[in-house]
Formats: structure tokens, sequence, C-alpha cells
């Protein structure tokens, strides 16, 4: 059974950090591409990051650049999105995904993802 379990999440204040993981487990994680979408009260699901596992090329919204890194460790089958100088308006669910491709350049477009993690909240206090 192919799971995502997403920990990290938590209330923050401003210009604070906090590390996102991600445990993957049923598949391949090698032949996978990750990433994280958030969705905040009102608002649809937005691509933040992610990250193909086979070479660990990345890709990242502009609103999060600069501030976020995500990362693999192939070898824990987990992918982490550390993320610094938070701002309120990252307050959001943070959901895990994953799509079976070996490219990134589609990811955001939500079609190739074919596993969710079941969110994990992040508040950012102003």
């Amino acid at each position: 059974e192919v799971q995502l379990v997403e920990s990290g999440g938590g209330l923050v204040q401003t210009g604070g950090s906090l590390r996102l993981s991600c445990a993957a487990s049923g598949f391949t994680f090698d032949l996978f591409a990750y990433g994280w979408f958030r969705q905040a009260p009102g608002k649809g699901h937005e691509g933040v990051a992610c990250i193909a596992a086979s070479d660990g090329s990345t890709l990242y919204a502009d609103s999060v650049k600069g501030r976020f890194t995500i990362s693999s460790d192939n070898a824990k089958n987990t992918v982490y999105l550390q993320m610094n100088s938070l701002k309120p308006e990252d307050t959001a669910v943070y959901y895990c995904a994953a799509a079976p491709v070996g490219s990134i350049g589609l990811f955001f477009e939500l079609t190739e993802i074919t596993s969710w993690g079941r969110g994990t909240q992040v508040t950012v206090s102003s």
C-alpha cells in the first residue's frame, strides 16, 4: 500500500523556521518525484516545491524561493521541506504528494500525482 505520512507542522512566529518531513512507503522511492502543496482557508491548492528523487532536481513556487528548501534522503525514503523566514501568508495545511515520474516539469499541474498525504498544519503568527 502506497503511503505518505507528513510530520513537523506547528505554530511559529513570523520569521521563524519549521521543517516538514514526508515518509514514503509502499513503492520504489527512487522512481518517483515528490512535492509539497499547501491549501490556505478558502483557497485552492498551491504547489510549493518539488524534487525528483532520481537526480535531485528541484522546482519552487516564486512565493517561497530563497526561503524554502526541498530535499530527499533516498536511504530513509523521506522528503523534507525546510521553511525559513516564515510569513503569516505561509499559514496553510501542507500536503506531501508523489508522482511516478522521473522529471518534475509538470508536477505542479497535479495530473501526474498518484498519492497524497493527509496534511500537516502550519500556522505562522504575526
